[in-house]
């Protein structure tokens, strides 16, 4: 293969991703790899880690991946089957130039992608659109590299292990069938207190539930499982195991930004005055929380490379997204680890001498929409986007621009964003009552007639 066109739809702004056979395929994953190990070679390094989630297509990827590095002259440290941040550990941990990930994340099953890093930084944007367009020159360097497998996994059980407080809890772990099944066994062995666990053994056709801690409908058995046995808590995991979702005793979910106070509060023990960062759809509540704490509270785009570059900008110890990505540069590396985040967040309850159901419940009564996604091609999410910004700001409206349109009015905030990894709109809504945010929800509504998008129904 002297060059390659990809998919139009497949070079996302934080990754690359696509409908296995459709959109992506083993010829994109010989061009990735031979586009981001020239990429590598140029930056003066050749060692790449490699690793894969359990999707049925991810093995294959792989070695399609593999041979594109070596035919670029690189060293493919391959550690196999695992965990997105375990890949992330290894790139630290070996001391490599560069690493990626073949995970579809918390897409269908028959999607797939890939995660990169270029050194020990995120690699995004006009990195992964770089891809592209050394890809269609066939802009390449040629080489006869090597490959070899490195067992990295317990290494990490190790670190993890290593910030776990002395003091045990009750606690749930749903792998949903994901890649963090086989190392929450481990870790959990290791740990004090009792452990239970649901759908560790990894299975990339997801047969209990989607592995999108984000959904309501995806924690019924983790909930089932902390009734039944009254636990403290439950944690629960996507199919790579970057982002984390929790539950506490009653059931009631533990959302993104409500992880973040818990674990704002713990660091700035640590670190006062230091900057958390969270995203574009994070409550209001957590703002003030991190500023009532004495940090300095930062808004910024949602996406977990976009979040990782500006840490490393401002030299944040912590940053969140709705999403369930957390990112620790206190005490740990600066990426998203949901595995990592968990270990942290039973420190956080640990040493606030509380029950997390007593923290969930201290925590101010907002009323929101959860986050709200309907389809929207993918040619033209984003004008969307534009027509919606250019209306609000001639009608003298309270925007933010950081990422989508974030409006404030006297009842609240309302967001409307286009997803960077599906042919979706994401919208949000906080308000200060019921009617409020039924309000918010018919301006949201009002934008979207104005564009011709169906309307959101319900909330």
């Amino acid at each position: 293969m002297d060059r390659h066109d990809f998919h139009p739809t497949s070079l996302r702004e934080y990754d690359i991703r696509g409908i296995i056979g459709e959109t992506l395929g083993e010829d994109d994953a010989y061009a990735i790899g031979r586009g981001f190990g020239t990429r590598v070679r140029r930056a003066g390094g050749t060692k790449v880690a490699v690793g894969y989630d359990g999707r049925h297509s991810s093995p294959s990827l792989e070695a399609a991946l593999v041979r594109g590095l070596e035919d670029t002259g690189c060293e493919a440290l391959r550690i196999g089957l695992g965990p997105t941040p375990m890949l992330y550990f290894a790139v630290h941990h070996l001391d490599a130039d560069g690493g990626v990930m073949i995970t579809g994340s918390h897409n269908p099953p028959n999607y797939n992608g890939f995660k990169m890093m270029l050194g020990h930084g995120p690699f995004y944007g006009a990195d992964i659109t770089g891809i592209g367009t050394m890809a269609a020159a066939g802009d390449w360097e040629r080489g006869i590299g090597s490959n070899r497998k490195v067992d990295v996994s317990e290494a990490y059980v190790q670190r993890l292990l290593g910030d776990v407080p002395a003091h045990g809890f009750r606690i749930a772990w749903d792998t949903g069938n994901g890649a963090a099944g086989p190392i929450v066994e481990r870790l959990t062995a290791a740990m004090p207190g009792e452990h239970h666990l649901l759908f560790t053994d990894v299975d990339g056709n997801f047969p209990n539930h989607h592995p999108d801690p984000t959904e309501e409908k995806n924690l019924v058995d983790l909930r089932r499982v902390v009734a039944e046995k009254g636990l403290d808590f439950g944690l629960a995991f996507d199919g790579d195991g970057d982002r984390i979702g929790a539950i506490d005793s009653t059931g009631r979910i533990i959302w993104g930004d409500q992880l973040l106070m818990i674990l704002a509060e713990d660091v700035l023990r640590d670190v006062p005055g230091a900057t958390i960062i969270a995203d574009v759809k994070a409550s209001q509540a957590l703002y003030d929380r991190i500023a009532d704490l004495g940090g300095k509270p930062l808004m910024w785009k949602t996406g977990h490379s976009l979040i990782k570059a500006k840490m490393k900008e401002t030299g944040a110890p912590l940053a969140g997204e709705m999403s369930g990505h957390i990112f620790f540069a206190h005490r740990y590396y600066g990426f998203d680890d949901a595995i990592y985040a968990a270990v942290r967040l039973i420190g956080a309850v640990d040493r606030s001498g509380k029950s997390l159901t007593d923290l969930r419940g201290a925590m101010p009564a907002m009323v929101n929409t959860p986050e709200l996604r309907f389809p929207c091609p993918e040619e033209r999410k984003f004008a969307v986007i534009d027509e919606v910004l250019a209306r609000l700001e001639a009608s003298g409206a309270d925007v933010n621009r950081t990422d989508g349109a974030r409006v404030n009015t006297p009842d609240g905030w309302w967001l409307l964003r286009a997803s960077n990894t599906q042919d979706v709109l994401v919208a949000r809504a906080e308000a200060v009552s019921a009617e409020a945010l039924d309000r918010l929800v018919a301006a949201i509504n009002a934008q979207l007639s104005a564009s011709g998008l169906a309307t959101l129904t319900g909330h």
